[in-house]
């Protein structure tokens, strides 16, 4: 037998488009933009193109907080500002600017409580911003509790397909990487677990609510 054919011991599931679909807002610079003026701080003038400028070298495959990148926009645009002397102000401003509207997919909450009553079950997803996907599953029809781990990009610093961000998430559920199956939507991310040794499933192929049942079929 080989590893690809072995037994599955864990499973991860994407968020955002998998599990629940998200409202973001439509224009996320001046979303950011009129949270930051309700909290005081001054946006400069060309907001939008300094919000859409990279401000912070990060590592391929990291993650940075959007609030960093926020704050080093801001202080860009400035001579005197520190990105200290906003950070709080900044943090909450983008919390607040992508507060999440939260529809539950179909299957969903019935799939992660299948999964979970047969195996190790977490969410893996990209976020750039702290706290949100936890707030997204507690406003959803998931059963939060039946979860083992909630790995977020800003909180383990690495996003999909980095391969150390399907590393944390086995390792938080105690299984080996090459044992763990994520599910997910996107091939471009979700669709590369392969690359870092893990099995993937596309809800594009196989349908959220068949998820369960493709699983003992094709790997007990």
């Amino acid at each position: 037998m080989t590893e690809s054919d072995a037994p599955v011991d864990g499973v991860s599931l994407d968020l955002f488009g998998t599990l629940v679909r998200v409202d973001g807002p439509d224009d996320p610079a001046a979303a950011v933009a009129d949270a930051l003026e309700t909290r005081g701080v001054a946006v400069p003038d060309d907001w939008s193109t300094a919000y859409a400028e990279p401000h912070v070298d990060v590592p391929d495959g990291a993650e940075l907080p959007l609030a960093d990148h926020v704050a080093a926009a801001l202080v860009s645009r400035s001579d005197s500002l520190r990105g200290d002397d906003v950070r709080r102000d900044v943090e909450d401003a983008v919390f607040d600017a992508f507060e999440p509207r939260v529809e539950t997919r179909t299957d969903a909450a019935s799939v992660v409580k299948t999964l979970a009553d047969r195996l190790p079950v977490g969410v893996l997803s990209n976020c750039s911003v702290p706290g949100l996907a936890e707030r997204a599953l507690a406003q959803s029809g998931v059963d939060e509790s039946v979860l083992d781990a909630v790995v977020t990009s800003v909180d383990c610093g690495w996003r999909k397909p980095e391969p150390r961000a399907f590393e944390t998430v086995a390792a938080e559920l105690g299984v080996g990487v090459a044992r763990l199956v994520h599910v997910g939507d996107d091939p471009r991310t979700d669709g590369r677990a392969t690359a870092a040794g893990a099995r993937s499933v596309l809800v594009g192929e196989t349908p959220l609510g068949a998820v369960p049942e493709f699983l003992e079929a094709r790997w007990g």
